[in-house]
């Protein structure tokens, strides 16, 4: 079994919690978790990963570790959230990485690629489909809005109060209606549970509004890259992720996991390496 290791990492005022396994001169994979999960998700990826000689790193973000919870819905915009993934591994020394991300970890990994195309080595992402993919969508699927209304109510001021309600109960049958195991979903919401943490989170939401109906100038990507969707996913339906085809210009792979939900890496995580292992390699 592949050792893990947590340390911290200082930017400026900010102390990040990182997850760490793999050989240390292995190429550096950067993992970036999503709403409203933590570093946790990665966990069987940094064990299969790492022991494949993956150097994996899978921090807790702006907001999620305790000791980079600034106030003010501002700091949580998009463009600081991009330079805390690309200081991170400044941090840790890894110029050019793999870059995997999930949900709005998804987001930032397609902004990375578009913005800073020379730090890749790959790209791999799960259901979060392409900026502009998901922007089409919102305009022509009747079905994407509400799949995604949770971007609209998390612009309410009151929207971290609200999901505390009742020892989070709705964000609880969410993870366990997407096949999330009921002690990992505890274990995320411990960490929402923290002081600021759930609003932090829904900052993200707040600070860029509704960043997917704006989303159409996010320019196509040139990586190599990896797209995971699975097909009773309740946030993205498939028009989005078929149309993220259209936004990667590079060698690009769509893979579909039949029954699958939002949270790949916790109800799915066999098949979910595989194609991991399998794309890193390429």
């Amino acid at each position: 079994m592949t050792a893990l290791s947590t340390t911290t990492i200082a930017l400026g005022d900010l102390a990040f919690t990182i997850d760490q396994a793999g050989p240390v001169d292995g190429e550096p994979v950067l993992m970036l978790h999503g709403f409203p999960q933590t570093r946790r998700a990665w966990r069987g990826q940094l064990q299969v990963l790492g022991g494949a000689g993956y150097r994996c790193v899978a921090p807790d973000q702006r907001g999620y570790s305790t000791g980079a919870r600034p106030a003010g819905t501002e700091t949580y915009a998009t463009a600081n959230l991009v330079a805390d993934a690309l200081g991170i591994m400044d941090a840790l020394g890894h110029g050019r990485f793999h870059l995997v991300g999930h949900d709005w970890g998804g987001q930032l990994s397609w902004l990375i690629a578009a913005q800073a195309p020379e730090r890749l080595l790959s790209l791999a992402v799960l259901s979060r489909p392409h900026p502009a993919a998901f922007a089409r969508a919102f305009a022509e699927d009747a079905d994407q809005p509400q799949r995604s209304s949770h971007h609209k109510a998390f612009q309410d001021e009151g929207a971290g109060t609200a999901l505390r309600a009742d020892d989070f109960a709705g964000l609880r049958r969410m993870f366990i209606a997407q096949g999330v195991p009921s002690a990992t979903a505890s274990a995320y919401i411990d960490t929402l549970a923290e002081p600021g943490a759930i609003e932090a989170a829904v900052a993200w939401y707040r600070a860029g509004g509704s960043a997917s109906l704006r989303a159409r100038d996010v320019p196509p990507v040139a990586a190599r890259t990896l797209y995971v969707w699975g097909d009773a996913d309740a946030a993205v339906g498939r028009m989005a992720a078929e149309a993220t085809a259209d936004f990667v210009t590079g060698p690009y792979r769509f893979e579909v996991i039949p029954g699958a939900g939002h949270f790949l890496t916790d109800e799915v995580p066999e098949p979910v390496n595989r194609l991991l292992l399998s794309h890193l390699g390429g």
